[in-house]
């Protein structure tokens, strides 16, 4: 089987990443400033990627309830 480097599951999140740069520059039009919706864009794109990565559960048993968020 013949790896070709592109992770299983992204066609969603590139998907939904092309949706959300589209609103981006309709928003932009809207407000008369395109790379401001482009930059609100890309903004929650990065929240889109941080969710739909979360939503898949690529990481099982990444919870520590000892950890508090102090230790390093």
């Amino acid at each position: 089987m013949s790896s070709t480097g592109w992770p299983r599951g992204r066609i969603g999140w590139v998907a939904g990443t092309i949706v959300l740069l589209v609103l981006g520059v309709v928003v932009g039009l809207i407000l008369d400033s395109v790379l401001l919706g482009l930059a609100l864009a890309v903004l929650v794109s990065i929240g889109w990627l941080i969710a739909y990565e979360s939503w898949r559960g690529r990481t099982p048993g990444l919870d520590d309830p000892f950890d508090d968020g102090a230790q390093l």
